[in-house]
């Protein structure tokens, strides 16, 4: 059992919590807490290493010995060390270590999402949990936007984070112009839009573009899109937040497709 919070392998998993750096360095991520991993496990995500407290192996008899068939190393830890590592102020018990995916750029049959520049990962678990309760076919993320592995994504998104089509892609714009080219329709949501969200011909294959919470789309996103779209708002109202506002149009789209 691992006693030390100076043991090597805690302060690799240390690390991955808290840097975004070093989980690029490293090529892995830090994942917290029985229910994502549980969804690693049923989606078959591999994890490379887990660390838990005898009384979570207590608790979790059967989640426990599927990981002793699943995963390579699994080492025990005490309750300090388990605190040590873990970014929330009271973990439950487990934490585990898993490869960066290499998702290519998702192709979007039916309704996609495209990201710039989101900052919040709050906002990004929103997004990323709503696209897989409505099933589209994918998210791309732009890479000035908040790493996709930060814990905070990975607790919003409660587990959901594995069963999305999501990819990080180094030019954005670039994509969306191959996405258009396959007959993707490209949308802006803008505050100004003439067009109200529920007026929009979802049925078509659409990307729906969100900008970053401050500034909105880039001059170069609004020039691709094919149209324009906004949700409406009080006059006393300014905006709404982008999670929000992305999954208020996300359900509008599986409500004209299931119609």
């Amino acid at each position: 059992m691992i006693t030390s919070s100076r043991n090597p392998l805690v302060q690799q998993l240390k690390k991955l919590g808290l840097s975004t750096q070093e989980r690029r360095l490293q090529g892995l991520f830090l994942l917290e807490g029985t229910h994502g991993i549980l969804e690693a496990i049923a989606t078959a995500y591999p994890l490379q290493i887990v660390c838990c407290t005898v009384s979570w192996t207590e608790k979790y008899t059967e989640v426990y010995a599927r990981l002793l068939e699943v995963v390579e190393r699994i080492e025990l830890v005490n309750e300090e060390v388990l605190t040590a590592i873990a970014t929330t102020k009271s973990p439950d018990g487990i934490v585990a270590i898993a490869a960066m995916s290499n998702a290519n750029m998702p192709q979007i049959q039916t309704l996609g999402l495209g990201l710039e520049a989101i900052q919040d990962p709050g906002n990004l678990g929103t997004l990323i949990r709503t696209s897989v309760a409505v099933g589209i076919d994918g998210i791309a993320v732009s890479k000035d936007s908040v790493d996709i592995y930060h814990p905070k994504i990975l607790r919003a998104t409660a587990g959901q984070w594995f069963r999305a089509k999501i990819a990080v892609t180094e030019d954005l714009t670039e994509s969306v112009k191959r996405l258009k080219q396959n007959g993707v329709n490209a949308i802006a949501t803008l505050a100004d839009a003439g067009t109200i969200y529920w007026d929009y011909d979802f049925t078509q294959p659409t990307l729906i573009l969100l900008g970053n919470e401050g500034q909105g789309l880039s001059a170069d996103l609004r020039s691709l899109a094919d149209d324009a779209i906004r949700v409406p708002l009080a006059s006393q109202v300014e905006s709404l937040n982008v999670g929000v506002c992305g999954s208020i149009l996300l359900y509008e789209a599986l409500r004209q497709l299931n119609k």
